[in-house]
C-alpha cells in the first residue's frame, strides 16, 4: 500500500504544480489543456486586479507566481517584457530592447507568446529578435536578431512563432535558407542546429512522443514537417501550402491524429504512426470547408475536435464559427456551427473536459462539449477586443485586450483569494 500512497501523493503534487502554471503558448503541455476545473458562474467573474499593457497580440503566461507580458513600447521602435506579481498585479520588473522599424495591418506589437523554463524566459519579437532573460531579475542573458543572422525576410504581418523549449534547446521558425527552423542552446543562445529551406509561417510548433519517437512538428510555408529534436533531422513531411502564405494555426493532436489548417487550404487530419522505428504520418482526411485563420483546435477525448474557422477568401464579410468535428473523418457534426466572432476565438479545455472560450469581442464563455449541439453553461463580458489567448493558473484567468491585462477569479474559495 505504501507505493499506492506515494503514487497518489505524486499525482496530487503534479496536479497542483500544473494548476499553478501556464508557462508557455497553450499552457503546460502546449495543447490548450488545463487540469483546473472551472464551475459555471452566475455572476460575472470577479476582477482581482487590472493594469495597462502596451500593444501586442502576445498572450500572457504565468509561472512561479509571476505574469509575463510582451508588448510594444508606445511611439518607439522598441519592445518590452513586463513582469507582474500574479497575486496583485504589482510590477516586478520591465525591460525593453530596440527592434527594426515595422508596420503592418492588425497591429505592430509582438504576436509570439513568451516561454518560461526554469529560471529563464524567452521572447520572440515581431521583427525576429529572440531574447532570453532571467525570470527573477530581468537580466538579459542573450539575444539574437534571427532575421539578420540568417538572412531571412520578415513576414507581411510580422514574425509570430512562439518559442518552444525542448530539453536544453529553444526552437523557433526563422525562414532562412538552410535555417527555416533553428535550435539555440537555451542557456547561451549558441546555434546547435538549423534545418530546411522552407519559408516561415505564423504558426507555432508542438512536441510530443517519448525517447526515440520524440518529435517536434512545425507548420512552415511549405507544409507540416516533423523533426528530431536533438539534431533537426527530418522524420516526415506533409505538403500544406496556403495560397496567401498565412498558415497560422498551431497543429493539434487528438490521440494519434494530428490536425492542421490554414485559411485557403482548409484542414487535414494525419494519422501518427511509427514505421521502421521512426515517427511517420499519413493523410486520413481533408475538409476544404474548415478554414482556420489563427485559432488552435482543441481535442476533447479521442473522438472529437472543436475548431474555430473563418470565411474562405475572397469574402466581403468574415465570420468565425465554432465546429465540432469527428476526429477520424473530419466531418462537421453540428448541423449549424455557432458564430463566435468575426475572425477569431480562443479555446481552452478544463480539467473536467469543459471548454472555456474567449471570443474576440471579449466575451468569456463556458461550454459543455456535446457532439450533437452547442451547449452554453455561462457567459460574461470580461475585456475589450482581443486576439490573445488567456492563461489559466490557480483558479485565475489572465486575459489581455488592446489596452490592459486583467486578472479574473474563476474558482471559488481558491487559495489565491
Amino acid at each position: 500500500m505504501l507505493w499506492t500512497r506515494s503514487l497518489v501523493a505524486l499525482l496530487v503534487c503534479w496536479s497542483a504544480a500544473s494548476a499553478g502554471h501556464w508557462p508557455q503558448w497553450l499552457g503546460p503541455n502546449r495543447d490548450g489543456v488545463s487540469s483546473e476545473i472551472v464551475p459555471p458562474w452566475k455572476a460575472a467573474p470577479r476582477v482581482v486586479w487590472r493594469g495597462p499593457v502596451g500593444e501586442g497580440n502576445s498572450s500572457p503566461v504565468v509561472a512561479d507566481g509571476r505574469v509575463f507580458l510582451h508588448a510594444k513600447v508606445k511611439d518607439k521602435d522598441e519592445e518590452e517584457v513586463l513582469v507582474l506579481d500574479a497575486r496583485n498585479g504589482k510590477e516586478l520588473w520591465r525591460k525593453s530592447y530596440p527592434r527594426a522599424a515595422f508596420k503592418s495591418l492588425y497591429g505592430n506589437g509582438p504576436r509570439a507568446t513568451p516561454a518560461v523554463a526554469g529560471n529563464l524566459v524567452y521572447t520572440f519579437s515581431i521583427t525576429g529578435v529572440l531574447t532570453c532573460y532571467e525570470t527573477a531579475t530581468g537580466v538579459q542573458k542573450w539575444q539574437v536578431d534571427t532575421l539578420k543572422e540568417f538572412a531571412a525576410r520578415n513576414l507581411f504581418f510580422g514574425m509570430a512563432c512562439s518559442p518552444l523549449v525542448e530539453g536544453d534547446l529553444v526552437l523557433v521558425s526563422v525562414g532562412g535558407k538552410g535555417a527555416s527552423i533553428v535550435a539555440f542552446d537555451k542557456n547561451s543562445g549558441q546555434v546547435i542546429w538549423k534545418s530546411l529551406d522552407d519559408g516561415a509561417s505564423y504558426s507555432s510548433p508542438v512536441a510530443f512522443g517519448e525517447r526515440s519517437a520524440r518529435q517536434v512538428v512545425f507548420l512552415t510555408q511549405q507544409g507540416l514537417v516533423s523533426l528530431k529534436p536533438s539534431d533537426g533531422s527530418v522524420f516526415w513531411k506533409f505538403p500544406l501550402v496556403d495560397k496567401l502564405l498565412e498558415s497560422s494555426t498551431t497543429p493539434a493532436r487528438c490521440g494519434d491524429i494530428l490536425v492542421a489548417s490554414s485559411i485557403t487550404y482548409g484542414s487535414v487530419g494525419l494519422h501518427l504512426e511509427n514505421k521502421d522505428d521512426r515517427p511517420a504520418a499519413s493523410e486520413m482526411w481533408k475538409n476544404e470547408a474548415l478554414t482556420s485563420y489563427f485559432s488552435t483546435p482543441i481535442a476533447v477525448g479521442t473522438d472529437h475536435i472543436y475548431m474555430v474557422t473563418g470565411t474562405k477568401p475572397p469574402a466581403i464579410f468574415n465570420q468565425a464559427k465554432l465546429h465540432c468535428l469527428d476526429a477520424k473523418t473530419g466531418k462537421d457534426l453540428w448541423p449549424k456551427p455557432k458564430i463566435v466572432g468575426q475572425y477569431h476565438a480562443t479555446l481552452l479545455r478544463t480539467g473536467d473536459s469543459k471548454l472555456l472560450m474567449l471570443e474576440e469581442a471579449g466575451n468569456l464563455v463556458l461550454l459543455d462539449p456535446d457532439p450533437k449541439e452547442y451547449k452554453e453553461l455561462a457567459r460574461s463580458k470580461v475585456c475589450g477586443h482581443t486576439w490573445a489567448h488567456p492563461a489559466l493558473a490557480n483558479g485565475r484567468l489572465y486575459v489581455r485586450d488592446d489596452k490592459e491585462v486583467i486578472c479574473l477569479q474563476l474558482e471559488p474559495n481558491s487559495k489565491s483569494d
